[in-house]
């Protein structure tokens, strides 16, 4: 896949937006450092993004042979030069066994329990251009925010489903979704929902603090893609483009009281193995950092978007995804692994008995017609999705599917006293 099948058509921008966008896509010294933190950035004392960027920086999976991987599986404790192993070509042929080890490790440390949730996007304006997302700014879609009266809609539709966990999400918009606006979302939330998680723009530790304090309890943050020369040509404008502070928004999250936080790279974006690597690399370090907190991982691929049906995840199919989740519960038997709706029905299926834990139902990325996803009531006036959705499967639905393959649909497990 070429990097052009990425871009997005524009044909209702005026002519100085049109002027700029060609600009920062064709002339590399018209874009900002994207290794330079921007006015108002938090900067935080870590070594974690040296060791991570350095751990990729020596990872040649192409040296691992047939019998690293057999030594890797024999193992009783997975060490990082096992985890290479299991995320390289050889251990393809391996997968079966990969997966039966990393069944133990998934029974062993939840049971057959597998967690629910949706999420909610609340507006999907957004001041980043990143050539792969539905939400860009330069892309032509029909944008919308919430109100309360609105969020507070959705959420007693979402409610009444029978689903306790929400995520919600927000184009990356500081003016459109302030922290003040995000906040007072949170607090809604927390009347309907037990357990209640962000995917927002990445913020600075005190904006994280408040955020938990209107009742957030974890954030998840995408870094998208770990090769920094890559995410320069991904992410051309905006605060996204700066890839040192977005790839420390879980620290500053953890520092700012965060109960859990969520990682992951965005498979496809650029090679898989080096950014899967990476991605675990970071939740490793961090969970040695700070043990206290709850670590997930996921694991998205590209999907397409309004405007672009081209845009498809790079040598990453359903094999290689499978051998990634099972090497991530083998390394990091202990963690969270979300498997979102981007995936098939038959995926998500099989991926729960093996090494996922948590999944989303009632799915919608639009911004105001879970009305109409639940209920069959035209929204006219919603806003466009982010990307197409593989599944899209009701809570109830989910519900009966996980009981009736053996396993226990958990909604929530936190008690607050």
């Amino acid at each position: 896949m070429s990097e052009n099948q990425f871009f997005v058509d524009s044909d209702r921008l005026s002519d100085a937006a049109l002027e700029r966008k060609h600009l920062i896509e064709n002339d590399p010294s018209a874009r900002t450092n994207h290794m330079e933190y921007m006015e108002g950035m938090e900067r935080i004392s870590s070594d974690i993004l040296d060791k991570v960027l350095s751990a990729v920086g020596e990872y040649d999976y192409e040296n691992y042979t047939a019998n690293d991987v057999k030594r890797a599986l024999a193992t009783d404790t997975c060490n990082i030069e096992d985890f290479k192993a299991l995320l390289s070509p050889a251990a393809i042929p391996f997968l079966e066994e990969m997966a039966q080890r990393a069944k133990i490790e998934t029974s062993r440390h939840f049971g057959n329990t597998v967690y629910i949730f949706t999420p909610l996007y609340i507006a999907n304006y957004c001041e980043n251009y990143c050539i792969y997302c539905g939400f860009n700014c330069y892309n032509d879609i029909n944008r919308k925010k919430l109100n309360a009266e609105e969020i507070e809609h959705e959420m007693k539709i979402i409610a009444g489903s029978g689903i306790e966990e929400i995520l919600m999400l927000t184009g990356e918009s500081h003016s459109m979704s302030d922290i003040e606006y995000i906040g007072e979302a949170c607090k809604l939330a927390r009347k309907y929902f037990r357990n209640v998680g962000l995917e927002i723009y990445p913020v600075n530790s005190d904006d994280y603090k408040y955020l938990h304090e209107c009742g957030a309890d974890y954030v998840t943050v995408f870094q998208e893609t770990y090769d920094a020369d890559k995410y320069e040509t991904l992410h051309l404008m905006g605060h996204k483009r700066v890839f040192p502070y977005r790839f420390e928004a879980q620290e500053r999250a953890i520092i700012g009281g965060m109960r859990g936080v969520g990682l992951s790279a965005l498979l496809g974006l650029s090679d898989f193995r080096k950014d899967a690597f990476a991605t675990a690399m970071h939740a490793y370090y961090l969970q040695r950092k700070y043990p206290h907190v709850e670590y997930s991982l996921s694991c998205p691929r590209l999907r397409p978007i309004i405007n672009n049906d081209r845009i498809n995840p790079l040598d990453v199919h359903e094999k290689q995804l499978c051998q990634v989740l099972c090497a991530y519960r083998i390394f990091l038997p202990y963690i969270g692994i979300t498997v979102s709706s981007r995936e098939e029905k038959h995926f998500r299926d099989g991926i729960v008995k093996i090494a996922a834990t948590k999944v989303s139902a009632g799915v919608s990325t639009g911004i105001g017609d879970h009305e109409s996803k639940y209920e069959g009531k035209e929204n006219i006036d919603a806003g466009d999705e982010q990307f197409d959705i593989a599944d899209a499967r009701s809570f109830d639905e989910m519900y009966g599917d996980m009981s009736a393959e053996g396993l226990q649909p958990v909604l929530n497990d936190y008690v607050y006293v």
